[in-house]
């Protein structure tokens, strides 16, 4: 009969830590850490290695000795993302190891780097190092890197108050009376809501305006699922209603009647605030409903 393997469980410790000798080279990296610089090494063809080493991985010279600080910032080059962090890893969240050259350097170190999106690291990234609260001489005084400031969200309030003058004045006083006022054109013929000085089409004078009653047609309209403080109900319909005796349509909601059976070429007439909650204000009009008639052709 099979029978399970032998297991056999081993456990390399040293419960009061490992200690080895750094060499001047990392030794000298791992004290510029402790004063929270970062330095590289120059090898003879020139180049910057950080971290440094004691020999040219590219010729097996030995280096020259002399050390040029780098950074702090750095570019990432690859990364790889880290979407269940370990216990023994730099952070307790999602993260993403990546090959960092830093600025100044010739080849890039391994760190961590706190983005929040692995989106957020693609190659070419800038990234700065955050330092823990109190350096020791080791890669981790990097707490880790973080990537550069490009955006940032500011609270934006402006309040003003529109001041209603000329033809618009004239349009909300009327509205405030509970009418509608237009303005025909006299080389055109044609009647605009609201009230307007000047002709769109022609740039002839509008003179007195013309009072429209409260009813029209609905042109086109849309139904809307999202609230909205004017609005009757959610779904609602936002419509362009041509008042009878204008040209042109101005757009309004529509209540009193379910959103699917709005449809074009319905008679629909305006509803208003009681009289005496009335203000120079288009919120005079709570919205349009039907009329009851029977639908107009729209040509």
């Amino acid at each position: 009969m099979p029978s399970d393997p032998l297991v056999a469980r081993h456990v390399l410790e040293f419960p009061g830590g490992y200690t080895r000798t750094t060499g001047p080279v990392i030794g000298r990296f791992l004290t510029e850490l402790r004063a929270r610089r970062l330095v590289g090494v120059r090898t003879a063809e020139g180049r910057v290695l950080v971290p440094p080493l004691e020999y040219d991985p590219a010729t097996g010279d030995p280096v020259t000795g002399e050390y040029v600080e780098v950074g702090p910032a750095g570019t990432v080059t690859a990364s790889a993302w880290v979407r269940e962090p370990r216990a023994a890893h730099p952070l307790d969240r999602p993260f993403a190891w990546a090959l960092i050259r830093l600025d100044g350097a010739d080849t890039a170190l391994v760190h961590a780097v706190d983005a929040g999106d692995p989106r957020a690291v693609p190659p070419g990234t800038r990234v700065w190092p955050v330092w823990k609260d109190a350096p020791t001489g080791q890669i981790t005084d990097i707490a880790y890197f973080a990537p550069e400031v490009t955006k940032i969200v500011s609270p934006v309030r402006a309040e003003y108050r529109l001041r209603a003058g000329g033809a618009l004045r004239v349009f909300l006083e009327g509205v405030a009376r509970g009418v509608f006022l237009g303005g025909r054109c006299p080389r055109c013929d044609q009647v605009y809501v609201p009230y307007r000085t000047s002709c769109p089409e022609c740039g002839g004078r509008i003179g007195e305006p013309v009072e429209l009653p409260g009813t029209g047609v609905i042109t086109t309209f849309a139904i809307n699922n999202l609230p909205d403080p004017r609005a009757p109900e959610v779904p609602f319909v936002s419509a362009y209603v041509l008042l009878d005796g204008a040209d042109i349509p101005m757009i309004a909601l529509i209540g009193d009647v379910p959103a699917h059976e709005v449809r074009q070429g319905m008679r629909v007439r305006a509803v208003w605030v009681p009289e005496e909650e009335r203000t120079p204000s288009m919120a005079n009009v709570r919205w349009f409903a039907p009329t009851g008639e029977p639908d107009m052709e729209l040509s």
